[in-house]
């Protein structure tokens, strides 16, 4: 019971001012917190598939080269934000560029979640 009491109270110093006391508020303190993340560069991939191949093979690829894929076009691509899957989506293009449109997200208890 003491080292419980311990951990929670270690946990509640570590957050901020205001988030600890009522987590559920919605108060200009907490949004000020939330608006400091909004400026943080997240890495984000889409990968369309995946192959194996050879060193040799790699050398002998040059420019019009087709690398194969474990996937069909079509298929639906993942989407990962710092090496972590956060969603399923389609590949589209808007204004001659290419693009995701996010059809499903996956939660924390990678349950999916159809958008």
């Amino acid at each position: 019971m003491e080292t419980t009491t311990q951990t929670e109270e270690m946990r509640v110093k570590t957050m901020p001012e205001g988030v600890a006391e009522n987590p559920g508020r919605s108060d200009a303190s907490s949004e000020a917190n939330i608006n400091l993340l909004m400026d943080v560069s997240l890495r984000v991939t889409v990968e369309l598939g995946r192959t194996r191949m050879k060193l040799a093979q790699i050398l002998e690829l040059q420019h019009g080269s087709v690398v194969e894929l474990d996937r069909l076009a079509g298929d639906p691509v993942d989407v990962f934000v710092n090496d972590r899957m956060v969603a399923h989506g389609e590949v589209v293009v808007v204004d001659d560029k290419f693009g995701v449109r996010i059809t499903e997200m996956i939660s924390a208890a990678n349950e999916k979640v159809t958008i």
